[in-house]
């Protein structure tokens, strides 16, 4: 029997490459998958990459909206009855000005695709946690969490704002069985990566693969006793 199966796994982000090496990495260890983005197209290209016979639902969603997300989660719900682990993927990066000259919309924007929309699906999918007895969420913060850099203001904020919320979801819900961990990538080695960094060592850089399975292990029963964790995932750099 594979380890993941009959759990049923959300995943945010599903359409991006980080998104996509988690959905083959749980399918290939039996899981159910949930594939969320809001580009339903690349959704579904990730759902034609799974495993033959693996059982996957995709769901197009805007985290940043709770109708859309708690839709979504009720939708997973109808398909597979509960749901066993939450990995909110979903994220991005963007350079900006230096913060004082920051306009508003760029500020929510970062913290919209990164706080807000890990804020509205453990939101959501929590009660259905506890409903079930139990469950493991694993959110994606960055190096750039532990320190502020210049003109990276807003991401560094919404990243770190992410470290805290887990320690809190943690502290809420550890006595439910409900484990909430991040990990802190460095550089992730994706194609955009390589085309906006193109002198970079990319040898040095995080595979997909690596964090994706950082969090099998943490989804996994080996960490019944990780929770409210930071885990730094930084390759070689």
């Amino acid at each position: 029997m594979s380890e993941f199966n009959h759990q049923t796994i959300i995943i945010t982000g599903a359409a991006g490459n980080l998104g996509a090496a988690v959905a083959q990495t749980f399918a290939a260890a039996g899981a159910n998958i949930v594939l969320v983005d809001i580009d339903e197209e690349r959704l579904l290209q990730t759902q034609r990459s799974l495993p033959a016979g693996t059982e996957s639902l995709i769901i197009p969603t805007n985290l940043i909206d709770p109708q859309s997300v708690s839709a979504m989660v009720s939708k997973a719900r109808g398909k597979f009855g509960q749901i066993d682990i939450l990995a909110n993927i979903a994220g991005g990066f963007t350079m900006g000005p230096l913060i004082h000259e920051t306009a508003d919309r760029d500020w929510d924007f970062m913290m919209n695709l990164n706080v807000r929309s890990v804020f509205n699906c453990c939101r959501a999918v929590i009660p259905a946690m506890l409903e079930n007895g139990g469950g493991k969420i694993i959110n994606i913060s960055a190096r750039a969490a532990r320190e502020g850099k210049a003109k990276m203001g807003p991401y560094c904020a919404s990243k770190a704002a992410v470290i805290t919320l887990t320690e809190t979801l943690s502290a809420e819900n550890r006595e439910s069985d409900i484990n909430v961990n991040c990990i802190l990538p460095g550089t992730i080695d994706t194609p955009r990566n390589r085309e906006d960094m193109p002198d970079a060592d990319h040898s040095k850089w995080v595979p997909p693969q690596a964090l994706a399975d950082v969090i099998r292990f943490l989804a996994s029963d080996a960490a019944r006793c990780v929770t409210g964790a930071a885990i730094p995932v930084y390759g070689k750099s």
